[in-house]
């Protein structure tokens, strides 16, 4: 699990799937209102607490995207202007949860090396997708696509040269440079390796 602060009342929590499953819980079990998923949320909370110094008494929203090979990405917002009176304040969690899934395989690479010795296993698979772009001096792919081996096969191949991200895409195409809009391992091949 991994915890950084985005603002103030604001965080952001990354769980692999690993993660989930050190906990006894499945992708599946976020889905349902169940005693180990609030469990799960108070134990990132309270981990938040002691690690960033984020408090959350009283209300908070949990978003939660199922990204499909990285994990899970939970961004929480405490509600600091409608805190109750200390009185009534007695450390208690309300939670308003909102769930969204992704298909999307999204990794991150330190370097165009790493992206480019990536494209050469790739290629010799067949595979030429994938969108290239750099955003906080680190590269992303994005495969969009349906892969056309098992897509624990690409993750597993994935995880060889990179690491899943913990930024959501819609964050990459909003302030990430796009380097390559289509067929980025045929391009990155093409350019790289061949150079014809």
């Amino acid at each position: 699990m991994r915890l950084e602060r985005l603002t103030y009342n604001k965080i952001k929590i990354f769980l692999t799937f690993d993660d989930l499953i050190e906990r006894g819980l499945t992708k599946e079990d976020l889905w349902q209102d169940s005693l180990k998923v609030h469990q799960l949320f108070r134990d990132m909370i309270e981990e938040a607490s002691e690690e960033l110094g984020f408090e959350a008494n009283g209300p908070v929203a949990v978003e939660v995207y199922s990204l499909k090979a990285q994990g899970m990405v939970v961004i929480v917002t405490t509600d600091k202007e409608n805190e109750l009176d200390e009185e009534f304040n007695d450390d208690y969690i309300e939670m308003q949860v909102t769930l969204d899934e992704s298909d999307d395989i999204l990794y991150e690479f330190q370097s165009i090396e790493d992206v480019i010795q990536l494209s050469t296993r790739l290629y010799c698979m067949e595979i030429v997708g994938g969108k290239l772009f750099s955003f906080e001096n680190r590269f992303f792919m994005i495969f969009e696509e349906e892969p056309l081996i098992e897509t624990s096969d690409l993750i597993a191949l994935l995880a060889e040269y990179g690491n899943p991200s913990t930024i959501t895409k819609y964050r990459i195409y909003e302030y990430g440079k796009e380097l390559m809009s289509e067929n980025a391992i045929e391009n990155i091949h093409h350019f790289f390796i061949k150079r014809h």
